[in-house]
């Protein structure tokens, strides 16, 4: 039912020439390559305790969903059926299993994390949001790069996420001592989560001598987020204790040094990363690390920045 369904979106894509595939693609690269960004502009510039929201759910999520992604091992629609013909790169481009979406659980966990923000402030961004995970979710079936089981357990599993951190937050804020275990608990799951993936079995087949997928590439996306998410658990160890970071609210240069951050990492992860760290290191170490560096630069480098800035022109 889950192909007939990816078969039927395929020919509205080809009786419509293709005319939305651009949009859709657009969409979906938008929740996965800008998005991200969303948490650290928060925690720089206008709620620190919401960006440590989000920074939390974004990590966690991308832990989790490449965990579950490297359990299952569900191979993407075009290798279970070669009718379907995805739309673009997508045979090249993918980088993991098919199930759960990661583009929805990106797409969910920050969207849907400023829907938790802002749905009693501004209903009308709360909406927009919304919108938004439904049609970042829509367009991974349109393109024919997910299931819609696949689709469904990205946007439920990010829902249940987004839950627990904004339920421990709420708990456990002020509360350093508690806050410290579950870092060291949360290097723990990080350290066990590597062991896991590169321990377990994973399905080999071929055909005509060729192996279908490779189980190498496809962990990629999950040491990545094990390299985020101990840059977050380190990071957010240094601030609260060392650091103290706090949003220098009306300083003018605050705008600008936002984006410039931004621009930092931006730059970092595309492409001064791939061209050091990663070329050292090799695709899994080299990315996990990256990432670590990116984060820490995030939560402990760049708010030192601001904070000079800010003060002296204050």
């Amino acid at each position: 039912m889950d192909i007939q369904y990816l078969l039927w979106l395929q020919d509205l894509r080809n009786a419509t020439g293709g005319m939305f595939d651009e949009f859709f693609n657009a969409l979906s690269k938008f929740a996965v390559d800008i998005m991200p960004f969303l948490p650290f502009v928060i925690f720089w510039s206008v709620d620190k305790k919401w960006g440590y929201r989000y920074i939390a759910t974004w990590g966690i999520g991308e832990i989790v969903n490449g965990l579950i992604k490297l359990t299952a091992c569900a191979y993407r629609p075009w290798i279970r059926s070669n009718q379907i013909e995805p739309a673009g790169d997508s045979k090249v481009a993918a980088t993991g299993y098919s199930f759960p979406s990661g583009h929805t659980m990106v797409a969910t966990v920050t969207y849907g994390t400023t829907f938790a923000w802002q749905k009693d402030r501004r209903r009308w961004l709360a909406v927009l949001c919304g919108v938004l995970i439904l049609l970042t979710g829509f367009s991974r079936n349109f393109l024919g790069v997910h299931t819609p089981q696949d689709v469904l357990v990205g946007f439920g599993e990010s829902v249940i996420i987004i839950f627990i951190v904004g339920l421990a937050q709420k708990k456990l804020e002020g509360n350093e001592k508690v806050l410290d275990i579950l870092t060291f608990v949360g290097l723990a799951a990080v350290i066990a989560s590597l062991a896991y993936i590169m321990l377990k079995p994973y399905p080999m087949d071929y055909v005509d001598g060729k192996l279908l997928v490779d189980p190498q590439k496809m962990m990629n996306d999950t040491f990545k987020a094990c390299g985020a998410f101990t840059g977050f658990l380190i990071g957010s160890y240094i601030d609260r204790h060392y650091l103290h970071y706090e949003i220098p609210v009306g300083s003018p240069e605050l705008p600008i040094l936002t984006c410039t951050g931004a621009a930092i990492m931006f730059a970092w992860k595309e492409f001064f990363a791939p061209a050091t760290i990663v070329a050292a290191f090799g695709d899994h170490w080299g990315n996990m690390i990256a990432r670590g560096i990116m984060v820490l630069f995030a939560m402990c480098i760049w708010p030192v920045v601001i904070k000079k800035i800010a003060k002296v022109n204050r």
